[in-house]
Order: structure tokens, then sequence, then C-alpha cells
């Protein structure tokens, strides 16, 4: 089950990384019209902070408590460069012998960035943005 768990978070990582790939550096600028709301670059600070402080906490077996090392989540190349390096961080982990605190630990990583996956089709839907097609297939948008 624990390969399993892997497969599922990189499927999630590479989603995530396909629609940044997708979206115009301007997008990432933009909020839900007329309603409160962060805006895109927010969500994708926050998901990479939660891969960031999930990881660590996978490798340490205990939660060590939020930190992102984004410093400019508006800028795109930014933006890929920390999603690649926390995805090339999970596929460094062994997954075999994870204890059941990992493992809880590697769910609610999981549960987050989809929670931010389903932010993220808001933000596209309310602004007339376009999805990839990795996106159209997984999501049916």
């Amino acid at each position: 089950m624990n390969e399993r768990l892997k497969i599922e978070l990189d499927r999630s990582f590479r989603l995530t990384h396909d629609l940044v790939v997708h979206l115009d550096e301007e997008s990432l600028n933009l909020d839900l019209p007329n309603l409160p709301s962060n805006r895109i670059s927010g969500q994708l600070w926050c998901i990479v902070g939660a891969r960031e402080s999930y990881i660590r906490a996978i490798e340490a077996g205990g939660w060590n408590g939020f930190s992102c090392s984004l410093a400019e989540p508006h800028v795109k190349r930014s933006v890929l460069a920390a999603l690649e390096s926390t995805h090339q961080q999970l596929v460094e982990i062994d997954f075999v012998d994870l204890t059941d605190a990992q493992v809880d630990l590697a769910f609610a990583l999981l549960e987050h960035e989809v929670q931010h996956h389903g932010q993220l089709i808001r933000y596209v839907f309310g602004n007339g943005l376009t999805f990839p097609d990795s996106w159209n297939k997984r999501y049916t948008v």
C-alpha cells in the first residue's frame, strides 16, 4: 500500500506541475473576481510550503511545523523550480518501511495537494482560463 500512496502523490505532484506550466505568468497574480480570496500564486505558495513541511516531517517521523522557501510565488520559473525540487525530494523517499505516523503524514500531504487542486479549479474557471490535458483527463474539467 505504501508504494500505491507514493504513486498517487507522484500523480498529484505532476498534475500541479502541469497546471503551472500551462498557465502564463500573469495568471499567477489572478484572484477570484468579486470574492474574498488570495491569488493563484498564494495557492501555489501554500502547496510548496506544505510539500516542504510534510516531506521534512515524513523524513523526521513527526511534524516540525510549516514553512515555505518560495520567495517569489508570482514568478513562474521560481514556482516551477520549487515544484520540481519538492517532487524530487518525494521521489527519493523510500516508502517501503514507513511507520504508521509517516504514512499518516504522507496521506495528509496528498489530501492537502488534492484540496488545492479543487481550489485551483475554481480559480481557473472563475478567471476564464483553460486547463492542461492532464487535468481534463483526471478531473473532467
